[in-house]
């Protein structure tokens, strides 16, 4: 698979710049709403120092649906879940970096911007939380974990 091509939720293959307009196009067809553009990234150990991660854009007409596009990439080198729960943030920042300054060469509606974080406070990772909400803070953007943390732990993980 191609990692510059991002699919939709029935398949269809799009460009960062064709989910950008994909953005402007559904946040224009319900002006009067609110909206949260949010990255978020899950994983799967497949064992021997290999995991698949999934990473979800999603566009969320607050109190009123939304909808998601999603990439899968391979990595090799990760030992611990430690390493993949770190490699799980990395991936979405550099996504969402690439997204931030795409949308700035266009004219986008207002929207509110996030990153979820597969982690929470019950379970083996609580001990990374504020590391890793750090780490998004540290860059600028608003980091949500479990329970609010959807694009990672419901959406990306159901292509995982």
């Amino acid at each position: 698979m191609n990692s510059d091509y991002f699919h939709s939720s029935v398949g269809i293959k799009f460009t960062p710049e064709q989910i950008v307009n994909e953005l402007i196009q559904y946040m224009q067809a319900d002006d009067k709403s609110k909206y949260k553009i949010i990255i978020g990234t899950d994983s799967k150990d497949n064992g021997g120092g290999r995991a698949d991660f999934v990473t979800a854009i999603v566009i969320h007409r607050v109190g009123r649906g939304g909808r998601y596009f999603w990439r899968r990439l391979l990595q090799d080198n990760l030992h611990t879940l430690r390493d993949r729960i770190w490699q799980e943030v990395i991936t979405s920042l550099d996504i969402a970096k690439e997204f931030l300054t795409l949308m700035k060469n266009y004219q986008m509606p207002d929207f509110d911007f996030e990153v979820h974080i597969d982690v929470g406070t019950n379970g083996q990772t609580h001990d990374l939380i504020q590391e890793l909400v750090g780490f998004v803070r540290a860059n600028n953007l608003e980091p949500k974990i479990k329970p609010e943390s959807y694009a990672a732990t419901k959406v990306a993980d159901r292509h995982v």
